[in-house]
């Protein structure tokens, strides 16, 4: 039996990944969000965790070892948020440029980013090390953003500039899963840009974007292929590399 834990379970990418990995056979899928998810199937445990609570992370992970231990083999971690102005996205929900500017971007959006994709992501992950170590070939899967990578934020790039809160929290997420990979090594560490991807991260459905099922059935496969020789690397969903 094997044990898949995601995060963000309760909607877009990770709602995706819990209804994949729970149609595969000898295989439970522990489900976390910080909302009340409401889930019939057997193999499937719901536990509702807020990352930004380091003592809700603590008692989480110490039921899973009460419990059993219970050995996770494989993290999916897609919680996170796009971080986005409240008052300009309410405003404006048409226009997402508009809402994380050079311009319109408070100190409290970029801290609430902070907190969610970058602290939140080292709590969780930390604390649940010791499960992935009790697996003989765990692997950790980080839903990251192609805006988190510094050497495509350029001139000359269209789609450069602005994003503040998200592209330096998701830059800060790397470098964590990065030094994980370092002081960790027998578990992979993968960091992964989903694709522009139709979630409640936005208001609106962006240009070009796909559908949370069509990203994650074609990162399954890549998922399933990566291993500890991938180990702090960055990709795209076509398993392509990313630069830093």
């Amino acid at each position: 039996m094997r044990n898949i834990l995601v995060t963000g379970g309760a909607s877009g990418l990770g709602r995706a990944f819990v209804d994949a990995y729970s149609a595969q056979p000898d295989t439970t899928v522990i489900s976390l969000d910080r909302t009340f998810q409401h889930d019939l199937r057997k193999n499937i445990r719901t536990f509702v965790v807020d990352v930004t609570s380091e003592a809700a992370v603590t008692e989480f992970a110490s039921f899973l070892i009460n419990v059993g231990p219970t050995p996770i083999d494989l993290v999916i971690h897609s919680a996170g948020v796009r971080g986005l102005v409240p008052a300009l996205e309410k405003a404006h929900p048409e226009n997402v440029a508009a809402c994380e500017t050079l311009q319109a971007m408070d100190l409290e959006t970029m801290q609430r980013a902070f907190s969610i994709n970058t602290l939140g992501t080292f709590t969780l992950l930390r604390a649940l090390v010791p499960l992935l170590l009790l697996s003989p070939d765990p692997k950790v899967i980080v839903m990251s953003s192609r805006m988190g990578s510094i050497g495509n934020n350029q001139l000359g790039n269209k789609d450069a500039g602005g994003a503040y809160a998200y592209r330096a929290s998701k830059a800060a997420l790397n470098m964590i899963i990065r030094s994980f990979a370092v002081d960790v090594p027998r578990i992979a560490w993968v960091m992964c840009h989903p694709g522009r991807v139709e979630t409640g991260l936005v208001d609106t459905i962006e240009e070009g974007a796909i559908s949370a099922e069509e990203s994650v059935g074609g990162l399954l496969p890549l998922i399933e292929g990566w291993d500890r020789s991938n180990t702090g690397l960055f990709y795209d969903r076509f398993g392509e590399r990313i630069e830093w």
